[in-house]
């Protein structure tokens, strides 16, 4: 059975601090949106009330469900700011982006047919 999501999951890895009022345990942020987190090396009992802790700025969320060594939080309101959205921003930022951005240019096709007329060195002409 596929779960229908709100937002759609980012894949990201950061490293956070998830604190509870017994327990302080270190895990890292696997998928992220604004509604949630799966995160990995460590778990806690569903429902579990908890907070995120990055560089500092802390977000409040509660365990959805919880294996092994993962678990899903859900954040009871949307990120808005922060670093944890702007690390999201990044990652999806990451994913829109062409790969022909980051090729080298001698690796890229001319965009026209003076291309190679353009890009060539003074007093040199290649065909």
């Amino acid at each position: 059975m596929q779960i229908q999501r709100a937002r759609v999951r980012i894949a990201v890895e950061i490293p956070i601090v998830i604190t509870t009022v017994l327990d302080s345990l270190e895990g890292t942020i696997v998928d992220l949106s604004e509604g949630g987190a799966q995160v990995v090396g460590c778990s806690l009992p569903a429902k579990t009330q908890c907070q995120l802790d990055l560089d500092g700025h802390v977000v409040f969320g509660t365990v959805r469900w919880s294996e092994e060594d993962r678990m899903g939080i859900r954040f009871p309101y949307e990120l808005t700011e922060g670093p944890l959205l702007e690390r999201l921003h990044m990652a999806r930022a990451a994913r829109r982006a062409p790969m022909a951005a980051y090729q080298p240019a001698y690796e890229r096709l001319p965009t026209t047919p003076y291309a190679p007329l353009i890009q060539s060195g003074f007093g040199r002409r290649i065909r």
